[in-house]
This record gives structure tokens, sequence and C-alpha cells, in this order.
């Protein structure tokens, strides 16, 4: 069994490929574990849930990300990896409980970089000027 999910924030777009196999997750070819602490305990997230409900894990995945800033990439991974495990598992306790720890290992967070104004060199708030 293929199970492929796709996860994204900002400009990041990750796409998830689940195959049965021993447990090993990969994002861009290197294994998690590689990562930076708070990155891999980002994608430990769903991971550790997933093992308390479905006990052993026995499938691999693979993460490709690409586009976007580092952390945009981890949370699209993450995102994608909480989908195709829910998708594998078909499981309405663990659906609850993704959404109860965090609604974003399901739902995507659609917020985007707000564009600059014309004639300004910002986004939002406008220059002060006094006219004396």
């Amino acid at each position: 069994m293929k199970i492929i999910t796709s996860g994204k924030r900002k400009r990041a777009v990750a796409k998830a490929t689940l195959i049965e196999g021993s447990g090993k997750i990969s994002i861009n070819k290197k294994d998690y574990k590689n990562l930076q602490i708070f990155d891999k305990l980002k994608i430990e997230e769903p991971l550790r849930l997933a093992e308390q409900i479905l006990g052993k894990l026995n499938f691999d995945i693979d993460v490709d990300v690409h586009g976007g800033g580092e952390k945009g990439q981890i949370e699209a991974a993450r995102l994608a990896l909480a989908k195709a495990i829910i998708e594998f598992a078909k499981s309405e306790t663990l659906t609850k409980a993704f959404s109860n720890y965090d609604r974003n290992l399901l739902v995507a967070d659609v917020r985007r970089k707000e564009a600059y104004k014309p004639g300004d060199s910002k986004a939002r708030k406008k220059r002060q000027s006094s006219k004396r």
C-alpha cells in the first residue's frame, strides 16, 4: 500500500509518501533525527501521538519539501506526515487526538505574507508626516 499526501505552510510545499516498512522517517532523503532539536521535536509530535494510539509504527515515510524557509518547511512536512498517518490508520480516535493536541496537524495554516502597498516600503502602517 502506498499513500501520498501533501502539506503547505507559507511558501513551503511538502509531499509525504507512506509505504509499509520498519518505521523510518526521512525528510529530503535525510533522517529526521539529524535535524535541529526543536525541528526534530516538531516532527516527532504526530509520531508520538500515533505511537500511543496505534502501538508500533510499521510504515516508512519519505517527505520531499521545497520552497519557503526552514521553519515553514518543517511545518509543511509535519502536516503532510500527520495526514499520511491518519489516512493509513483510518482511526477516528487518532484524528481526534491530533485535533485536540494541535489543529495544525490536520488543517493547513493559510496565512501568507501581506503584499507591499504602492508608494510605500511596508505592507501596513504608513509613514508619519508633519506639515509645518
